[in-house]
């Protein structure tokens, strides 16, 4: 298994349990299917840069994982569809 992080910002214009919903769902998403998370941050509400879909700030979330292919392919696509999530991105963390 490779090691990842995923870094994702949630709408604000939903309630706050929402949002802690949304980022249990990608963790359930990970162990569900095998993988193991070794570290969650909630970096809490921040301004954006610029406004994305007409959103000016939004909750930052990380998490680092340990997983396969497989995984992160799921992972991707539940992120990319839910409309809740405004940005994120996956990226692979250790060296072949």
């Amino acid at each position: 298994m490779n090691k990842y992080e995923i870094m994702f910002i949630v709408k604000t214009t939903i309630e706050e349990s929402a949002v802690k919903k949304e980022a249990e769902n990608l963790e359930t998403v990970i162990t569900s299917m095998g993988g193991k998370i070794t570290e969650s941050k909630d970096l809490g509400n921040k301004k954006l840069a610029y406004p994305i879909n007409k959103e000016l700030t939004g909750y930052y979330f990380v998490i680092d994982f340990e997983a396969n292919n497989e995984i992160v392919s799921e992972l991707d696509r539940k992120a990319k569809i839910n409309e809740n999530v405004i940005r994120y991105m996956i990226i692979r963390t250790d060296e072949e």
